[in-house]
Protein backbone atom coordinates (compact mmCIF):
# COMPACT_ATOMS: atom_id res chain seq x y z
CA UNK A 1 0.00 0.00 0.00
CA UNK A 2 0.85 3.51 -0.58
CA UNK A 3 1.29 5.56 2.55
CA UNK A 4 -0.65 8.97 2.37
CA UNK A 5 1.38 11.64 1.94
CA UNK A 6 -0.18 15.31 3.85
CA UNK A 7 0.25 18.09 2.06
CA UNK A 8 2.43 20.96 3.45
CA UNK A 9 -0.44 23.75 4.83
CA UNK A 10 -0.20 27.18 4.19
CA UNK A 11 0.26 28.19 7.17
CA UNK A 12 3.25 26.23 8.15
CA UNK A 13 6.57 28.28 8.05
CA UNK A 14 9.02 28.27 5.58
CA UNK A 15 11.75 25.65 5.71
CA UNK A 16 15.17 27.30 6.29
CA UNK A 17 18.84 25.62 5.09
CA UNK A 18 20.63 23.84 7.58
CA UNK A 19 23.87 26.01 9.06
CA UNK A 20 26.80 24.89 7.84
CA UNK A 21 28.75 23.77 10.95
CA UNK A 22 31.41 25.93 12.07
CA UNK A 23 30.57 28.84 9.68
CA UNK A 24 28.66 32.04 10.62
CA UNK A 25 29.82 35.80 9.69
CA UNK A 26 30.41 36.33 13.33
CA UNK A 27 32.78 32.66 13.81
CA UNK A 28 36.40 34.01 15.32
CA UNK A 29 39.20 32.73 13.57
CA UNK A 30 42.69 31.82 14.47
CA UNK A 31 43.60 34.54 11.61
CA UNK A 32 41.37 37.42 13.60
CA UNK A 33 43.02 36.29 16.74
CA UNK A 34 46.39 36.86 15.49
CA UNK A 35 45.68 39.87 14.05
CA UNK A 36 44.11 40.89 17.43
CA UNK A 37 47.76 40.16 19.17
CA UNK A 38 49.50 41.76 16.49
CA UNK A 39 47.64 44.94 17.39
CA UNK A 40 47.83 44.67 21.17
CA UNK A 41 51.90 44.18 20.78
CA UNK A 42 52.02 46.96 17.92
CA UNK A 43 50.13 50.27 20.07
CA UNK A 44 51.51 48.92 23.20
CA UNK A 45 55.21 49.64 21.85
CA UNK A 46 53.51 52.87 21.08
CA UNK A 47 53.96 53.76 24.26
CA UNK A 48 57.51 54.55 24.46
CA UNK A 49 56.72 57.33 22.01
CA UNK A 50 53.90 58.80 25.02
CA UNK A 51 56.62 58.88 27.37
CA UNK A 52 58.99 60.97 25.16
CA UNK A 53 56.39 63.19 24.55
CA UNK A 54 55.23 64.02 28.11
CA UNK A 55 58.91 64.51 29.22
CA UNK A 56 59.36 66.67 26.54
CA UNK A 57 56.08 68.64 26.61
CA UNK A 58 55.19 68.52 30.20
CA UNK A 59 55.11 71.75 32.01
CA UNK A 60 58.16 71.63 34.94
CA UNK A 61 57.37 72.11 38.89
CA UNK A 62 60.38 74.23 40.32
CA UNK A 63 61.56 73.86 43.91
CA UNK A 64 64.46 75.59 45.95
CA UNK A 65 65.99 74.94 49.03
CA UNK A 66 67.34 77.06 51.85
CA UNK A 67 69.79 74.99 52.95
CA UNK A 68 68.06 73.14 55.42
CA UNK A 69 64.47 72.35 53.41
CA UNK A 70 62.91 71.93 50.39
CA UNK A 71 59.95 74.75 48.78
CA UNK A 72 57.85 75.10 45.82
CA UNK A 73 59.12 78.17 43.91
CA UNK A 74 55.64 78.95 43.59
CA UNK A 75 53.04 77.96 45.36
CA UNK A 76 50.03 79.58 42.79
CA UNK A 77 51.92 77.31 39.93
CA UNK A 78 49.87 75.02 38.06
CA UNK A 79 52.05 72.83 36.58
CA UNK A 80 51.51 70.41 38.68
CA UNK A 81 47.68 70.33 37.38
CA UNK A 82 49.44 71.09 33.55
CA UNK A 83 51.10 67.53 33.39
CA UNK A 84 48.09 65.86 33.71
CA UNK A 85 46.96 67.47 31.29
CA UNK A 86 49.17 67.22 29.14
CA UNK A 87 49.49 63.57 29.22
CA UNK A 88 45.73 63.19 28.97
CA UNK A 89 45.83 65.35 25.86
CA UNK A 90 48.79 63.16 24.64
CA UNK A 91 46.95 59.53 25.54
CA UNK A 92 43.85 60.88 23.45
CA UNK A 93 45.60 61.84 20.42
CA UNK A 94 47.45 58.73 20.31
CA UNK A 95 44.08 56.78 21.06
CA UNK A 96 42.98 58.37 17.99
CA UNK A 97 45.76 57.42 16.14
CA UNK A 98 45.75 54.23 17.07
CA UNK A 99 42.38 53.54 16.17
CA UNK A 100 42.37 55.12 12.98
CA UNK A 101 45.26 52.88 11.92
CA UNK A 102 43.89 50.05 13.16
CA UNK A 103 40.93 50.28 10.79
CA UNK A 104 42.69 51.21 7.83
CA UNK A 105 44.72 47.80 8.30
CA UNK A 106 41.93 46.06 8.91
CA UNK A 107 38.50 47.56 7.87
CA UNK A 108 36.40 44.26 8.75
CA UNK A 109 37.03 44.86 12.42
CA UNK A 110 36.16 42.13 14.86
CA UNK A 111 35.70 41.15 18.56
CA UNK A 112 39.28 40.15 18.94
CA UNK A 113 40.71 43.50 17.48
CA UNK A 114 39.07 45.67 19.91
CA UNK A 115 39.85 43.94 22.83
CA UNK A 116 43.71 43.68 21.22
CA UNK A 117 43.36 47.23 20.79
CA UNK A 118 41.50 48.11 24.18
CA UNK A 119 44.73 45.94 25.89
CA UNK A 120 47.70 47.10 23.50
CA UNK A 121 46.33 50.34 24.40
CA UNK A 122 45.78 50.36 28.26
CA UNK A 123 49.76 48.69 28.16
CA UNK A 124 51.30 51.89 25.83
CA UNK A 125 49.67 54.09 28.76
CA UNK A 126 51.25 52.37 31.48
CA UNK A 127 54.85 52.29 29.78
CA UNK A 128 54.78 55.99 28.82
CA UNK A 129 53.88 57.11 32.42
CA UNK A 130 56.59 54.95 33.82
CA UNK A 131 58.72 55.81 30.95
CA UNK A 132 58.15 59.35 31.48
CA UNK A 133 59.03 59.28 35.36
CA UNK A 134 61.89 57.36 34.54
CA UNK A 135 63.28 59.72 31.93
CA UNK A 136 61.93 63.05 34.28
CA UNK A 137 63.88 64.60 36.64
CA UNK A 138 65.19 62.86 39.70
CA UNK A 139 62.85 61.97 42.43
CA UNK A 140 65.53 62.03 45.02
CA UNK A 141 64.59 66.19 45.86
CA UNK A 142 68.06 65.86 48.77
CA UNK A 143 70.33 65.18 45.92
CA UNK A 144 69.11 67.23 43.44
CA UNK A 145 68.72 70.35 45.97
CA UNK A 146 72.48 69.85 47.33
CA UNK A 147 73.68 69.69 43.41
CA UNK A 148 71.89 72.97 42.42
CA UNK A 149 72.92 74.47 45.79
CA UNK A 150 70.96 76.95 48.24
CA UNK A 151 68.52 79.34 46.64
CA UNK A 152 68.83 77.86 43.06
CA UNK A 153 65.61 76.68 41.75
CA UNK A 154 65.59 72.90 40.29
CA UNK A 155 63.14 70.85 38.67
CA UNK A 156 60.42 68.81 40.55
CA UNK A 157 59.79 65.19 39.69
CA UNK A 158 57.69 64.13 37.09
CA UNK A 159 54.14 63.11 38.78
CA UNK A 160 50.56 62.14 36.99
CA UNK A 161 48.46 63.34 40.27
CA UNK A 162 45.39 61.91 38.58
CA UNK A 163 45.47 57.96 37.72
CA UNK A 164 42.62 58.12 35.94
CA UNK A 165 43.98 59.52 32.90
CA UNK A 166 45.94 56.03 32.05
CA UNK A 167 42.56 55.34 30.89
CA UNK A 168 42.36 57.73 28.20
CA UNK A 169 44.20 55.96 25.73
CA UNK A 170 41.86 52.66 25.46
CA UNK A 171 39.03 54.78 25.64
CA UNK A 172 39.90 57.23 22.91
CA UNK A 173 40.94 53.96 20.75
CA UNK A 174 38.27 51.63 21.20
CA UNK A 175 35.08 54.39 21.25
CA UNK A 176 37.26 56.25 17.35
CA UNK A 177 37.59 52.31 16.13
CA UNK A 178 33.98 51.49 17.09
CA UNK A 179 33.04 54.68 15.57
CA UNK A 180 35.09 53.87 11.98
CA UNK A 181 33.83 50.62 11.71
CA UNK A 182 30.27 51.31 12.73
CA UNK A 183 30.27 54.38 9.45
CA UNK A 184 32.53 52.83 7.27
CA UNK A 185 32.37 49.21 7.28
CA UNK A 186 30.31 47.76 4.50
CA UNK A 187 27.34 46.02 5.68
CA UNK A 188 26.65 42.03 5.44
CA UNK A 189 24.36 41.67 2.16
CA UNK A 190 20.80 40.67 2.91
CA UNK A 191 20.54 36.43 3.60
CA UNK A 192 18.87 35.66 0.29
CA UNK A 193 15.00 34.88 0.66
CA UNK A 194 13.91 31.52 1.22
CA UNK A 195 11.13 30.01 -1.28
CA UNK A 196 7.81 29.51 0.23
CA UNK A 197 7.45 25.62 0.74
CA UNK A 198 3.84 25.63 1.35
CA UNK A 199 0.97 26.29 -1.29
CA UNK A 200 -1.96 27.95 -1.39
CA UNK A 201 -5.38 26.77 -0.97
CA UNK A 202 -8.74 28.11 -2.16
CA UNK A 203 -11.22 28.29 1.18
CA UNK A 204 -14.00 25.77 0.18
CA UNK A 205 -17.64 27.13 -1.29
CA UNK A 206 -20.05 28.39 1.79
CA UNK A 207 -22.82 25.78 1.18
Amino acid sequence: MTEAVTPPSPFDPPSLPPEEPGGGAGAITPADIRDGAAVALVVGVAGVLLGLLWVWLAPRVQYVSNGEAVFLRSTESEARIAADGTFFLLAVGLGVLSAVGTFLWRRAGGVPLVIGLAIGSLFAALVGWRLGLWLGPSSDLAAAAAKAGKGVPFDAPLELLAHGALLAWPMAAVLVHLGLTALWTPRDPDPAQVPWAGYYQPAPPKP
